[in-house]
Formats: C-alpha cells, structure tokens, sequence
C-alpha cells in the first residue's frame, strides 16, 4: 500500500511520467542490448577489456546518456560514448521489434482509468526522444498520452527544464510527478508539484526518492490514491 497521507495532495488535471523503472521494466530489454554494444564497441577497437559491470549501467538509469557514459566507462574517448550512443539505441529498438521487454504490472490499464477520469497524461524522461516514442508504439499507448517528452527530443540539461517546458506549453497548473529517481523528485519540487515515488524497480538507493510526498510499492497503487484526494 501506499505510504503517507493523501489528504494533503490535490487532485490533479495532469500526471507526468518517468519511464524507465516508473513505466518501462527496463532490465527487460536493456541488459542484452548493453553487452552487445560492449561486444561492438570491442570489435571496433573503442573498447578494450571486460564489459563493465551491468550494476554500474542500472545505477545510472535516469541519467543523461552523456553522463551514463561518462560513470560506466570514464576512460572512454568521446568517439567511443557517441558510438555507445548509436549502439545502444539501434539495439534496445532492434530488442523492442523482436518482443524482449515489458511494462510493469497493471502500467497500461492503469493509465487507461486514469485517462478515463479526465487525467492528462505526459512522460518527460532523461532518453532519447526514439526511444520513448518506440515503447509506447511497441505497448498500444499512444492513445494515452497528450504528450511525450524526452532530453534527447527537447535538449534539455536536465528533467527540471524539460519538466519545466511541457508545464509552459500544456499550461499545467496542477500535476503529479511520477518517478523512481532523486531526479524526478528534483523535477517536481522545482516545478511546485507533487511528487509520488515508485519503489519497485529496484535501481537506486532508497534514498533516492527523500522528498517525495508518497512512496507507491506497485504501479496500480496510483489510481487509489488519485480517488483518495480532494477534488
């Protein structure tokens, strides 16, 4: 069950969305498209050695790619992290198409009762903008949502500024940030809104979600506490 009180949060016109490790269950495809970027990075002579650990690549999710790169091979030529770029986005599509991922429990139906009871729902994430659009295609949501909004679509330094922007351009007044990275509790409290923590995917410290106003456990917990609060 959710934790912490929900008397005090309005209820909002909008939701906005982290997606890997809040939407996307990103483990699922992420861990074979990682390796076969370091198997290609070695074939090509950008890389020498092992393949990093796979616990540093899912410590840095929620990052900026150029800072991903940056902690999982600091030794790396920039020629190498703009190639690790392309690989990794060529093979997370490529796992897509073939079927290797999946949301978490109850995301899609979830957010179909939320757009239902007049929700509008957004996804600001740190990734690229090809990427995003491609999970929701893959999963049947693009129904759902009155917006996407990525760092690598809108070139923002950081999900404050995109966060930022899609308030400016939807005129949001008042809206939920959904997440499960301290970046995403940044994004909210700089932006006035609330925030609700996801504590399931299991990427990063449990300190990362301090300052949130509610910790959820499963992703359905969401709809519950969206009817708990004051209209």
């Amino acid at each position: 069950m959710a934790t912490l009180r929900t008397d005090r949060l309005p209820r909002p016109e909008a939701m906005i969305f982290d997606m890997d490790g809040t939407l996307f269950r990103t483990e699922s495809l992420l861990m074979t498209a990682y390796h076969r970027v370091f198997d290609t990075l070695r074939s090509e002579k950008l890389h020498e050695g092992p393949t990093p650990p796979e616990d540093l690549m899912l410590g840095s999710l929620g990052m900026l790619l150029a800072d991903i790169w940056q902690r999982v091979m600091p030794e790396g030529s920039p020629e190498a992290h703009r190639r690790a770029d392309e690989l990794l986005l060529q093979y997370e599509l490529s796992g897509l198409n073939e079927g290797i991922a999946e949301l978490y429990p109850q995301v899609k139906e979830t957010l179909a009762e939320l757009q239902r009871e007049g929700v509008k729902l957004f996804v600001a994430s740190n990734g690229l903008e090809e990427y995003i659009q491609a999970i929701v295609k893959t999963f049947g949501m693009d129904e759902l949502f009155t917006g996407l909004y990525s760092a690598g679509g809108r070139g923002t330094a950081t999900k404050v500024e995109l966060v930022r922007l899609l308030k400016s351009e939807h005129g949001i007044e008042s809206a939920w940030m959904v997440g499960d990275r301290s970046s995403d509790v940044e994004a909210g409290k700089e932006n006035g809104l609330a925030v609700i923590g996801c504590q399931y995917a299991g990427f990063g410290q449990e300190q990362e979600l301090e300052g949130s106003d509610i910790i959820i456990r499963q992703f359905d917990e969401l709809l519950e506490l969206y009817r708990s609060t004051a209209s």
